[in-house]
């Protein structure tokens, strides 16, 4: 886990288990390397000192014998029998010796017979000093003396001892050197072998423990950078009892109260960007209305203004001309006082302050009386109407006098755009779920292109024609704005021979 765990764009080149185990492992290496080394120079003086007390120790023990030639011990032979406890001693310690007298006789030795000649001449050498060869001296007193030599008969390097008792009998003992040299040598590579096992042993050991130790900081180490990505999901969950499960518990509170403080940040943040766009949103409302206002009330201003300074300066003396000019001030105010009144019910919809007031009530008696109402307008358009409502009742859930006025916006539009055959086609079709209203006009369609924008303010396809029946271009915002606030669906469709509008309510049902 730890080894792959990313940092700072990259991965982690030395993770924490790997450094523990490496200076661990690397500390016991270093251990049984240096055992080793200092085993290799000083275990074999070590053992020639050990053995230098093993002499000293047997030089005391031979020092207990009075030993005479003419003892009463001796056997039939002649010879001197050896203590059982010393012959037991010495081959343990791998010692050879001879005890002489003042005369340089041997009186009690345990080499073979054919060494003891060779050891008598070599302790008479040493007495007297007529050795000559070089000998490397250990450590002499007034009793004995201790060194290495070499047998140059035998072939052989020897630690020695030898000196006199206070019988002025006199001895000598030695060990042979190789045998010393060759159980350092052993030991050495015996403890090479332990040495190994032990470093193969324990590195495993301590790749184990360090990969426990590690665990929860590998853990923490991932939590954190998770949490650098904002990614709170993770928690700390190894449990080691010691003062890493403090550290982990501080990560999980901190991290959920990061969470906390992130998401509230977010929410406000989300928030703003609300209050933002909606007030951008609102400017350029503004900004719009502003443009379409002055736009559509310039014309009718102009004409009011126009006709007003006519009036004003006589130009038509005869009372019909100045009744034409009246009308035509009176006619542009009308339109202007119109479109005020939409744009302010527009308004109220689009800022949500016209509330709904919601109720059941019957479409089809809905639509005949708006039907009713326009008769004259029918009447002075000569259109034909045809309403396909049923005999019985349809009953719907939704603002009736916000409802009426959608009806009354797609009937006008309709009258206003018939073409000569002059046809209006009303239909409430019952569905499963809703009713679906749809106002048919024969005439040209809508282009494609301004299909998607008759629900725009102020927005006309035929400009001139518009400007004919005095339309403003709000009808249709006002239906959409209406539509949107009961969530419901809404359209317009294009056919060969005209151009149909349409909407749908919830079907309440009877009951």
């Amino acid at each position: 886990m730890g080894d792959g765990i990313q940092i700072r764009g990259g991965k982690i080149k030395h993770s924490l288990r790997n450094q523990i185990a490496l200076i661990f492992i690397g500390m016991t290496l270093l251990s049984v390397a240096a055992i080793a080394v200092i085993n290799g120079f000083f275990l074999a003086e070590y053992y020639i000192a050990r053995k230098s007390d093993v002499l000293k120790e047997a030089y005391n023990n031979l020092g207990t014998f009075d030993i005479e030639l003419e003892s009463s011990g001796a056997d039939a032979s002649g010879e001197v029998p050896v203590p059982t406890e010393l012959k037991k001693s010495s081959m343990e310690n791998n010692l050879t010796w001879i005890i002489t007298n003042r005369q340089g006789q041997a009186l009690l030795y345990n080499v073979q017979e054919r060494d003891v000649d060779r050891m008598e001449a070599s302790l008479f050498g040493y007495q007297t000093g007529m050795d000559a060869e070089q000998k490397e001296i250990l450590e002499k007193t007034g009793m004995y003396a201790i060194q290495k030599s070499r047998d140059r008969s035998a072939g052989m390097e020897y630690l020695e001892l030898w000196g006199e008792f206070d019988n002025g009998n006199s001895c000598m003992i030695r060990s042979p050197l190789e045998s010393i040299r060759e159980s350092a040598s052993i030991s050495n590579m015996f403890y090479l072998y332990v040495g190994i096992v032990i470093i193969i042993i324990s590195a495993f050991i301590i790749w184990l423990i360090t990969t426990h130790l590690t665990k929860p900081i590998s853990e923490l180490t991932a939590i954190s950078q998770r949490m650098s990505e904002l990614d709170f999901r993770t928690k700390y969950r190894s449990r080691h009892s010691n003062e890493v499960d403090v550290l982990g518990e501080n990560f999980n509170k901190m991290s959920e109260q990061l969470e906390g403080t992130i998401l509230k940040l977010q929410s406000a943040n989300q928030q703003l960007e609300k209050d933002i766009a909606e007030k951008v949103k609102i400017d350029e409302m503004r900004k719009e209305f502003l443009d379409n206002v002055s736009h559509e009330l310039k014309t009718p201003i102009a004409l009011i203004q126009g006709y007003a300074e006519g009036l004003k300066d006589n130009i038509m003396d005869d009372l019909e001309s100045r009744e034409f000019y009246c009308e035509v001030i009176m006619d542009e105010a009308s339109k202007m006082n119109i479109m005020v009144k939409k744009l302010l019910s527009l308004n109220q919809l689009e800022s949500g302050h016209d509330r709904l007031v919601m109720e059941r009530f019957d479409i089809v008696d809905l639509i005949k009386g708006v039907l009713q109402n326009s008769e004259i307008l029918i009447q002075q358009k000569e259109a034909h109407i045809f309403f396909d409502g049923g005999q019985t009742p349809i009953y719907v859930q939704a603002d009736e006098f916000k409802i009426e006025e959608v009806v009354t916006n797609f009937f006008t539009n309709a009258l206003n755009h018939m073409d000569d055959m002059k046809i209006v086609e009303i239909k409430a079709i019952r569905q499963e779920k809703d009713v679906r209203v749809t106002v048919f006009n024969s005439g040209r369609p809508i282009p494609e292109e301004a299909l998607e924008h008759v629900w725009d303010k102020f927005y006309k396809v035929d400009k001139a024609r518009t400007r004919e029946y005095g339309g403003s271009g709000i009808g249709l915002s006002i239906v959409r704005a209406i539509m949107e606030s009961h969530h419901r669906k809404f359209g317009v469709e294009n056919y060969d021979n005209g151009v149909m509008f349409w909407f749908e309510l919830p079907l309440e049902m009877d009951g």
